[in-house]
């Protein structure tokens, strides 16, 4: 399995790497990022670009990947929702619309947001602007598109970004474990999920917390088989 992946200096993206570089089915991991990520993992390459529409350039670079991991995000905290569309459905519609022409027989898999909402007509602006992007995402020619919806992530140890709020809530992430599994999962979890999907499907795009955790273990569970 060869593998692109968006957001590697971020949280998510980090730790869905770690996932592919220790995921035997994966063979290469192709990182696209606006700066470099420092590794020397045998399974990595990268591509730096400033620009999304600077893919266009890259076709022979981008082509022949199995999937697309897409971490990339940011906070609508404080942000206008015009800024906001620009930044969460303007860049990422670009990006896929690019990889999509290189890599049709693809599964792309989008890191949304629970809450998301799928009508595009509610009154929580992120929700709204989340909502068009899984479904205009779903509507590309992909071999299938995937829209996962995490809340609470527990981060992987080890990892070098891991954001500043998880190590001060870690005491209390067993304890929402316990009360609202619904609500939590762990980094390991949502990347061994998207791996699951990549290689045998999902029966819905759209990738709730209780999935992310059920396709994680059948994914640790093929691993012990095989």
């Amino acid at each position: 399995m060869k593998v692109i992946i968006t957001g590697a200096t971020g949280m998510v993206g980090e730790g869905v790497m770690h996932e592919c570089q220790i995921d035997d089915k994966v063979t290469e991991i192709l990182l696209i990022s606006r700066k470099e990520y420092i590794t020397k993992h045998p399974k990595v390459k990268q591509l730096i670009l400033k620009d999304i529409s600077a893919l266009e350039q890259h076709a022979s670079e981008i082509s022949g990947y199995d999937a697309c991991f897409f971490c990339m995000g940011v906070s609508s905290v404080g942000m206008k929702e015009d800024k906001y569309t620009q930044l969460t459905y303007d860049l990422t519609l670009k990006f896929a619309k690019h990889i999509v022409k290189n890599n049709e027989g693809m599964t792309f898999t989008y890191v949304s947001g629970i809450g998301t909402d799928s009508s595009e007509k509610g009154k929580v602006m992120w929700a709204r602007v989340k909502g068009k992007t899984e479904n205009d995402l779903i509507a590309l020619p992909f071999k299938s598109v995937y829209v996962f919806r995490p809340a609470i992530i527990q981060p992987t140890k080890g990892m070098k970004n891991t954001y500043t709020s998880y190590k001060i809530l870690k005491p209390l992430l067993s304890l929402t474990n316990c009360m609202a599994p619904n609500y939590i999962c762990t980094l390991a979890d949502l990347g061994k999920s998207m791996l699951e999907v990549t290689e045998n499907g999902h029966y819905k795009p759209q990738v709730e917390v209780k999935d992310i955790k059920k396709l994680a273990k059948q994914r640790k569970e093929r691993a012990i088989t095989s």
